[in-house]
């Protein structure tokens, strides 16, 4: 037979846990605390007694005349008044030998077993109506010797009676209370749970094609209301990121089915009569371009996921900056001679980063490639790397046409190009700055584009120094 296991402390719901933690703890403090409050009580009531015992003592030791070398209790007016109060009040008092022979007494019960201490103190004697306090005070004689000792007792019946009272108040008091905060807990946990319960349902709710759905939760902004913010936050960059991967997804098919379209033609259109040789030849130069196209682009998208995934292994390397981007240069300087270009670089300090070289170099020949074609016949295209404190700054600017200010957020995208990019003479798939990007990511880097229409572009590559 299946058993329900809701019961159980991972399967209890939050309410439940946080009102059952929440009694356990009331509980255990009511407890310490009724605990202490009863040990302080009967504390107090015995010192009261002891209190009232000594006054007792006090009070029929001037009662007390020495009779044939004994001591005893006057009969005189003052003698009688003072037994009376002391007994009328529930005290007795007697005098006792040293070998604990009671000679006298008055009041109350006398006759209990005496019970001689090496010294004056307190007693406390069991009896089945709640026992007694004994008080023993030793006699003087004139002679400075001990003559006997004078006992005062009082019944402890009633300090009994306010004790057991006390005690069945707590016990009885005590389940009521944790009954009456376990309700009031559930309340309040169920109340401040509500928001988070419409929170799951909303978020619940929310799929794949609803990502324009949010939370929504109009309240004061405490927790509940940092976490429904945070909530948002994330389906705002779940959006986001749902978007880009679909724009990516489209323009990777795009890229791809039009050489392959391209070259099916091609193919077909070959094939469709025989030919001379040269002209297989010359068909077969430009299927191989296009197939180099189509290697270099399913390398940059494998390189692109594998740096989203992780998946390079990071073993860097010490590099001296400013010979890594001289050896970019002179790779560089004949495509900036063919467009009559000048292609500067700055000598700066000697800038040493830890990264993968064959990465970095990607990363600063893409940038300066851009530059390049992008920058008119006559141009300038300049390097310089600088540091400021603990960041290597490298900045590539040129004279080109630049960028609008509407294109600069989108610049990074994948597969993105502005309008001037759009031609087949430029070449490219829009992946340059996007893998540029994501390798200073990876470096733990950052890459800033500024631009202005007709002024040219300037970019700048921040990688910690080492």
């Amino acid at each position: 037979m299946h058993r329900p296991t809701w019961w159980l402390p991972g399967r209890m719901p939050l309410r439940a846990r946080l009102t059952l933690w929440y009694v356990l703890l009331l509980g255990l403090t009511l407890l310490l605390f009724s605990g202490s409050l009863y040990l302080r009580m009967q504390r107090s009531l015995l010192a009261q007694v002891d209190s009232a015992l000594q006054a007792a003592v006090a009070q029929a030791v001037t009662t007390i005349d020495e009779e044939d070398g004994r001591p005893r209790f006057q009969e005189t007016e003052h003698g009688q008044d003072v037994e009376r109060r002391l007994s009328q009040t529930g005290f007795a008092v007697r005098l006792v030998a040293l070998d604990g022979t009671v000679w006298q007494g008055f009041g109350g019960d006398v006759s209990l077993p005496v019970q001689l201490p090496l010294a004056g103190g307190y007693v406390t004697a069991a009896g089945s109506d709640g026992g007694w306090r004994l008080y023993t005070q030793p006699l003087i004689g004139d002679d400075d010797r001990r003559t006997g000792w004078i006992q005062a007792t009082q019944s402890l019946s009633q300090v009994q009676q306010a004790m057991t009272s006390l005690r069945s108040q707590a016990l009885l008091g005590l389940p009521f209370v944790l009954l009456l905060a376990g309700g009031s807990g559930f309340w309040l946990a169920n109340r401040a749970l509500r928001p988070i319960d419409r929170m799951t349902r909303t978020a619940a709710a929310i799929g794949a094609h609803e990502l324009d759905r949010r939370i929504g939760y109009r309240g004061p902004a405490d927790e509940v209301g940092r976490l429904a913010t945070t909530l948002d936050q994330m389906l705002e960059r779940l959006a986001a990121a749902f978007a880009r991967e679909r724009r990516f997804i489209a323009d990777a098919s795009h890229e791809l089915r039009t050489p392959l379209t391209a070259l099916k033609g091609r193919i077909g259109v070959t094939l469709d009569r025989t030919r001379p040789v040269e002209e297989y030849e010359i068909v077969l130069r430009d299927l191989a371009r296009e197939v180099d196209r189509l290697i270099r682009l399913s390398a940059d998208l494998l390189l692109l996921a594998r740096l989203d995934q992780g998946g390079l292994p990071w073993q860097p390397d010490r590099l001296t900056l400013r010979d890594l981007l001289a050896a970019i240069v002179e790779q560089l300087r004949p495509l900036a001679t063919a467009k009559r270009m000048t292609l500067v670089l700055e000598s700066g300090p000697d800038l040493i980063v830890e990264g993968a070289a064959d990465h970095l170099i990607r990363l600063f020949l893409n940038l300066v490639d851009n530059a390049i074609k992008y920058t008119p016949p006559g141009g300038q295209v300049r390097l310089r790397a600088d540091a400021t404190g603990t960041v290597a700054r490298v900045t590539i600017s040129d004279t080109g046409p630049g960028i609008a200010p509407e294109q600069l957020p989108h610049i990074f995208e994948r597969f993105y190009r502005v309008a001037v990019d759009r031609s087949r003479d430029v070449g490219g798939a829009g992946l340059g700055m996007a893998i540029a990007y994501e390798i200073a990511r990876w470096h733990r880097g950052t890459i800033k584009v500024e631009s202005a229409v007709g002024h040219g572009t300037i970019v700048t590559v921040r990688l910690p120094r080492k």
